[in-house]
C-alpha cells in the first residue's frame, strides 16, 4: 500500500466514519496539535535513550511510552465526530483512568522536588528543555481542543487530559534537572 493516497490533494481529509472536512477545520487543527505533541514526546524518548544518564530516566521512558499510546487514543477520540454516548465507530476514547494515571505520576515526581515560590525559566539540561517544549505544545494542543469544543461536541475528558499532561511535563522537566544536579532557573523580573 502506498503512503500517499491523493485524497487530500484538494485540502480535505476524512474523519473516522468517512465524513470529509477541510484541513483548516478546528477538529483537524486539534488532532494535528496532538500529533505534534506525540512527536515531541518521541524526541524526548530519543534524547533520554541516547543520554549518558539513561539509567537515571528509566521511569521516564516507561511513562513517556504510555503517554505516546494515550495520545493516539486522544487523536482517535478527536478524529471521531460521533457523539461520545454513541461511539458508533468503536473509537478508543479518553477516560478517567488515563487522567488519574497522569495525576498519580505528577504526585510521585513532586515528592522528589522542593516546592517552588518563583516562576521557572524553561531549560537547564537538554532533557528538561525537551520536556518544557512538550509542555508548551501540550498547552497549545489544549487550546486547540478547547476551541473545537466551542464549535462542536467533544469528549470533555480530552481537555482535562491535556491540561494534566502539560503539568506532568513541567514536573518531569524539574525532576530531570534535579536528577542531573541542575537547579531551577528563576525568572528575574526587570524594572
Amino acid at each position: 500500500m502506498k503512503i500517499y493516497t491523493k485524497t487530500g490533494d484538494l485540502g480535505e481529509t476524512g474523519l473516522i466514519g468517512g465524513r470529509r472536512i477541510s484541513k483548516h477545520h478546528e477538529r483537524i487543527i486539534a488532532y494535528g496539535s496532538v500529533d505534534e505533541l506525540n512527536s515531541s514526546v518521541g524526541l524526548i524518548l530519543a534524547t533520554l535513550q541516547s543520554s549518558q544518564h539513561v539509567n537515571s530516566f528509566s521511569d521516564f521512558v516507561k511513562i513517556l511510552l504510555t503517554i505516546q499510546n494515550d495520545l493516539f487514543i486522544l487523536g482517535a477520540d478527536l478524529a471521531d465526530d460521533s457523539p461520545i454516548t454513541d461511539n458508533r465507530y468503536g473509537s478508543p476514547r479518553v477516560n478517567e483512568e488515563m487522567i488519574t494515571k497522569v495525576e498519580n505520576t505528577i504526585d510521585t515526581f513532586e515528592q522528589e522536588l522542593a516546592p517552588i515560590s518563583f516562576f521557572i525559566l524553561p531549560g537547564g539540561s537538554l532533557e528538561s528543555g525537551h520536556m518544557h517544549l512538550s509542555r508548551s505544545i501540550a498547552r497549545r494542543s489544549e487550546i486547540s481542543v478547547v476551541t473545537l469544543s466551542k464549535a462542536e461536541s467533544i469528549n470533555p475528558l480530552a481537555i482535562i487530559y491535556l491540561n494534566r499532561l502539560s503539568d506532568l511535563f513541567f514536573v518531569m522537566a524539574r525532576t530531570a534537572n534535579k536528577r542531573l544536579g541542575i537547579p531551577d532557573s528563576a525568572w528575574m523580573k526587570r524594572h
